[in-house]
């Protein structure tokens, strides 16, 4: 299936670089255009030097402008759709990416490690190779703040069965998400705090003085002068008026410098972000849903007629940015006084608008992440999405699960059950047998369901459990902590959340490495009985085939599984199959033998 998957996102691609090139060739046309315009300004100025006239260099002088300006709108357009065909060709050249090694161009997630949270060091959770660089197609830090709190800790039944019908329908919409991802793909060059800063903006009132009468004189003023202008044809006395009334004009503008200044330092440097976001509120908003999920989101914007408001907001701080062409910024401000009719009207609309902007941005957050998921679907049809059981026993039963980060040519897929009981699992095996992989499958898999995702397995049906692991225990140099003491930690950890937190489900793989064999012994059977009588559930691999005996003494309440090898002509041979039982067969003598050191037995 995949192979079908890979050629689709290729046409896609092509089809997306040819768009491109296409607009570019547009763009480029449009440019020599603004260029013949230019000489066309230089030519009306020389003209009317040589026959005096002020008429003719202000009428021709405002018409090229004018024609400027349409040019300079054309030629944006034609250069926001070659940008937009050259993303488009980016996100689905990442997804085949992804697909074949994992690589990805969103963020990893390494700013959410965390080496002390319950699981997430442990089963590769954030950073380089990871779940969340698997998954992740969010490009705002909203997003990504989103899709992190998703795989964090798990949702609850009521939440996850109905994202699970929201990912699913995003994932018949494979046409909508490209465009999506696309559109937002902006934000991964952008500074993080860039919305921040102008929730922030909109909820300062800039406190221009004399905005009243400035609102009122700017809507004469063009009218004024172009009147006066037109007089000066007929009439020169009427020039020296019109000279008159654009020195006041532009004094007006001068002295609100500062005021401008202000609006500019933020609001300036966000309008075609906004324009972007607006684009992407409207295709949210414009989509026929039918999951109660994706249903509840749209309507918070369409209630709020979001896209339009933000598309109000865009267009104003855009026309304020006129100014930074020196020609047209100019003109604009000596007949209309352009800068000022600009800031009031954004002050205008933040009063009315500013409450309800920051819920509508976590609705754009709320849907990166559920495509995120929805890639998955995608690009892996024959993963499955989980029951969710809510019976008071621990269920996590799985059909051929596998680990999701490792290559599907090279992963080993396994069944696992464990149905509304009560069980500890030793899991005993040789080296590189497959008993920590086994613990991690388990574990990222749980996370995926708990997030609403589909998991790496035919089937799997889980309980909403809270991990806890304890695998890749290591010292701490600038901790002062010894490798025992870290351990201590992480067992104080685990029986902490096993009397605090909701049904909690341990992973634990070698326990107490950093002592010595009796005392790791006797310890870890201290612990697991201590976990036997707080009715606590999980795993426990280990080398010691005694631990395995606590089957003996607790025969309804601990299950012995096992990975072993076969050896066939001194080569060692791995199924990394889980089997009933306990291990009889380890390989330290024979891997010991590979690097030149004989293991004599007494």
């Amino acid at each position: 299936m995949e192979p079908d998957i890979i050629d689709n996102y290729k046409q896609r691609a092509a089809l997306a670089s040819q768009e491109a090139d296409k607009y570019k060739k547009l763009a480029n046309t449009y440019s020599l255009l603004r260029l013949s315009i230019f000489v066309l300004i230089a030519i009306s100025i020389y003209f009317a030097v040589q026959q005096d006239s002020f008429s003719i260099v202000a009428m021709s002088f405002i018409a090229l402008v004018f024609a400027f300006a349409w040019l300079v709108s054309r030629q944006s357009r034609y250069e926001r759709q070659k940008q937009y065909f050259d993303d488009l060709q980016k996100v689905n050249l990442n997804e085949i990416a992804s697909i074949q090694s994992h690589a990805n161009i969103y963020h990893d997630g390494s700013r959410f490690a965390a080496e002390k949270h319950f699981y997430t060091a442990d089963l590769d959770i954030f950073g380089n190779a990871s779940l969340y660089q698997l998954v992740n197609r969010t490009a705002t830090s909203t997003g990504n703040n989103k899709l992190a709190k998703w795989f964090d800790k798990p949702s609850s039944k009521e939440t996850i069965l109905p994202r699970q019908d929201a990912v699913k329908e995003i994932a018949v919409k494979n046409n909508w998400k490209l465009d999506i991802q696309t559109r937002l793909l902006f934000a991964l060059q952008h500074d993080a705090n860039q919305l921040q800063n102008l929730f922030k903006y909109l909820h300062l009132s800039l406190n221009m003085p004399g905005e009243k009468w400035l609102h009122a004189y700017s809507k004469i003023a063009p009218y004024l002068f172009t009147g006066l202008l037109v007089l000066a044809w007929f009439f020169p006395v009427a020039k020296l008026a019109a000279i008159l009334v654009g020195l006041i004009n532009m004094g007006i503008v001068f002295s609100k410098a500062m005021y401008i200044r202000k609006a500019d330092l933020i609001a300036g440097k966000i309008g075609d972000t906004l324009a972007n976001y607006a684009d992407v509120f409207k295709r949210i908003e414009d989509e026929k849903w039918q999951a109660a999920y994706t249903v509840a989101l749209a309507g918070q914007l369409k209630t709020g007629q979001t896209s339009n408001k933000i598309k109000e907001l865009s267009v104003l701080i855009n026309k304020l940015n006129y100014h930074l062409n020196m020609i047209i910024g100019f003109i604009l401000n000596l007949f209309f006084l352009w800068d000022i009719r600009q800031v009031i009207a954004i002050e205008n609309w933040k009063r009315q608008n500013n409450d309800s902007l920051e819920a509508a941005f976590n609705v754009i957050a709320e849907f990166e992440a559920l495509i995120s998921l929805a890639g998955l679907h995608i690009n892996y049809p024959q993963w499955s999405f989980p029951q969710i059981d809510d019976r008071p026993g621990y269920t996590l039963t799985a059909d051929k699960l596998a680990h999701p980060l490792i290559d599907a040519g090279k992963r080993i897929d396994n069944d696992y059950e464990l149905d509304d009981a009560f069980k500890i699992d030793i899991i005993t095996g040789s080296n590189m047998a497959g008993k920590s992989t086994f613990l991690r499958t388990i574990g990222i898999n749980t996370v995926l369901a708990l997030c609403g995702a589909p998991v790496c397995a035919k089937a799997m049906r889980v309980s909403v459990i809270t991990l806890i692991s304890y695998m890749r225990i290591k010292d701490s140099l600038n901790e002062s902590t010894s490798t025992f003491k870290a351990e201590l930690d992480r067992l104080q950890m685990l029986l902490a959340a096993v009397e605090h937190e909701p049904k909690v489900f341990f992973l634990i793989d070698e326990m107490l490495r950093g002592t010595n064999s009796v005392d790791k012994y006797l310890g870890s059977k201290a612990v697991i009985e201590q976990l036997i009588s707080k009715k606590a559930v999980g795993m426990v691999a280990t080398h010691d085939l005694q631990i395995a005996h606590l089957e003996t003494k607790y025969p309804d309440y601990v299950r012995n599984f096992y990975f072993d090898i076969q050896v066939k002509d001194g080569e060692m041979l791995f199924d990394y199959k889980i089997k009933h039982g306990e291990c009889k067969t380890f390989n330290a003598s024979l891997l010991l033998k590979q690097i030149g050191i004989n293991v004599e037995a007494h």
